[in-house]
Formats: C-alpha cells, structure tokens, sequence
C-alpha cells in the first residue's frame, strides 16, 4: 500500500462522492481521502424541505452510512477543515496544522449561500437553509400555516416554497435580480414567469416597486416575529424571512495554490485545473465551453454528479470531456406554473 496512489476529495456531496465510488472501482489499489467539514456523512441536500413534513432525525438523510466507507476504504475525515493548498508539493493543510500529501486531488467543495453586503448586518434575524440543522431550525421556528417572507428567490428557495405552501404556509417573495438563479430570464419573459409563481400560490412583490428592503427588525410584541421597512416606507410583517440569492463556491483554502480561480476554479474540459494533478468538479468550478469560448458554470444534481463521475475517469488515466447533462431552460406548464430542471435530482 505504501507505493498506492493517494487520491485526495475535498468535499463530501454530490461530486465528491461520485467521484470516490468510481475511483474505487477504477482504481481498486489505490488510497482514497475524502475530507469534508460536515459533521454528518453524504446526505440529499435536495431532501431538506422533508423535514417540514415532519422528518427530523437526520439518519434518515444519509445516503452512505459509515459502514459504505469501510467497506470501500475510503478514509472519511468529517468536521475537518482545510486551510491551505499547496500544489508545488502536492500537500494540503488541515485547520490543526496536520499536513496530508496527494498524488492527484479532486476540490469539490461546493458553494455557500450567497448573501448581498447590504443585508449582512441583519444575518442574525435571517434563517438560512443549507444544511440539515439549518432546515430544521426553520421548521421549529415557523408556527402551523405561518409566514415565510423569502428574499431572492432563487431556484432552491422557490423549490422549497412550493412544499411551504403545499402545506399550508403564507409565502412572499421579495423579488430582484437574483429570482430564478442560476436561470436566465429576459426583462420581456419575466412577466410570464412572476404571474406563474402566483399561480403556483405564491405572494410577490416586486423590490424596486417597493424602493428596495431599507430595514430587518425584530417585531413588535403581539405582531409576527419579523418586520421588514422599506424605503418607500411600506412594511411587511412574517415569521421567518430567509435569504436565497444564490451561492459563491467555497474556496478560500485555493487561494495562493497556484491554480488559477475567476469566480470558481478555472477547468479544461476534462476538469483539470492549470495543475495536471489537481481537478474539479461541482458548484466551486468554471469548465471551458468552447461553443461560447468562455468558462461556465454547470449547475444542478443531475450536473454535479456527472463532473465527479468525469473527473475520476479522468485521473484514472480517460480522456473525456464534460458534456452538460440536461438543458438548463426555465419551463413554463401546461397548467402554468414553473418547472426548472434543477429540480430533478432522481
């Protein structure tokens, strides 16, 4: 084992654990590392809104239990952060300063949820949603048939709404630039798409209409929990307001790596970086598109799990190169309501 490949994840989704199954099976002598700083194993992220259903014990979400990892020997090392990256030496170091070294490292980090700096100062009031404890703090917190006030509205918090609402709760989306992200909508077809959203039961207001949010407080004793001002000096009163502007990947350990970074890290088609040894795959990377000469973001579970699946192909001695796995359009239905495709994670 001493001379086996040492085969490094960053990350434990979607990607990651794509990529470490076919690692194993394409590389079955090899050492596999996955390093994540989730404290649960891989779980569906896209299976949160179950626990406003009443779904709270979090082993119920795992897709690999322990045993899965043993059986495979993949090193799984949870509630571990990396700090630093080096790729002159082929090492990463951990946030208690032990160092690991790789022959070939895969980054599939993943993104955090976006939040603008104008809003930064009101974060303790806002309820996030991208984590299982996240979930279920928002789901003790809104009483029976509440009120969720959703800022943004991009394409996972209008995929959460439509369980809200299906359950009984008031929904209002404050809407802006950022409804419908990572979707493209013209000025001229949003029209369509906004009136298909209060088809759906949905309650929008349009921020620029309104002069945009100026203010997130506490309520007043005997009124809803949250109160929002603004700047026309109209107000909206909910019991939870929750942010949904999209996400940023995650990697402040990449910086100074000496791998080239735009927004994500930069990839060829085949999910090499500029180093030969150090790949990615997921939220957190840009992947060279020839047909529109530029470095693009690929979105989506049905996406993500195909670039860990075609990144350990690749280190494993492939040469194939990424082909996006459905078409990334808004749709509207028959009956009128929004239908993305990244919502479809089966």
């Amino acid at each position: 084992m001493s001379d086996a490949r040492h085969h490094v994840i960053i990350g434990s989704g979607v990607a990651g654990n794509q990529a470490a199954e076919t690692l194993r099976a394409r590389d079955p002598d090899s050492r596999i590392t996955m390093v994540t700083v989730s404290r649960l194993p891989f779980f569906n992220r896209y299976d949160l809104p179950r626990v406003f259903r009443g779904e709270r014990d979090w082993r119920r979400f795992v897709i690999y239990p322990a045993e899965y990892y043993r059986r495979n020997r993949i090193a799984l090392r949870r509630a571990t952060k990396v700090v630093a990256v080096d790729s002159i030496n082929q090492t990463l170091t951990l946030q208690h300063k032990e160092t690991i070294h790789f022959d070939t490292l895969l980054v599939a980090s993943g993104a955090r949820s976006y939040l603008p700096e104008e809003l930064s100062e009101y974060r303790p009031l806002l309820l996030g949603f991208g984590a299982f404890h996240e979930a279920v703090q928002v789901a003790e917190t809104l009483p029976k048939r509440g009120h969720v006030i959703m800022l943004g509205g991009d394409t996972i918090g209008l995929d959460l709404a439509r369980t809200l609402i299906e359950l009984r709760h008031r929904v209002t989306l404050l809407a802006d630039d950022y409804t419908f992200w990572p979707h493209e909508v013209s000025e001229a077809d949003r029209p369509r798409y906004i009136a298909a959203l209060r088809n759906m039961g949905f309650e929008v207001i349009e921020a620029k209409e309104r002069g945009s949010l100026a203010a997130v407080s506490q309520g007043a004793p005997g009124l809803p929990a949250r109160r929002l001002v603004f700047k026309d000096g109209s107000e909206l009163h909910g019991d939870v307001v929750m942010p949904f502007f999209g996400n940023v990947p995650i990697l402040d350990f990449m910086i100074g790596s000496g791998v080239d970074i735009e927004r994500g890290l930069l990839v060829r088609p085949d999910l090499r970086t500029t180093h030969e040894n150090i790949y990615a795959a997921g939220d957190n990377c840009q992947i060279w598109t020839d047909s529109v000469r530029r470095y693009c973001f690929y979105h989506g579970w049905k996406n993500v799990r195909a670039m860990g699946e075609l990144a350990a192909r690749n280190i494993t001695g492939a040469n194939e190169a990424w082909t996006p796995q459905h078409d990334e359009s808004l749709r509207l239905t028959a009956d009128g309501k929004i239908l993305s495709p990244f919502w479809e994670y089966q």
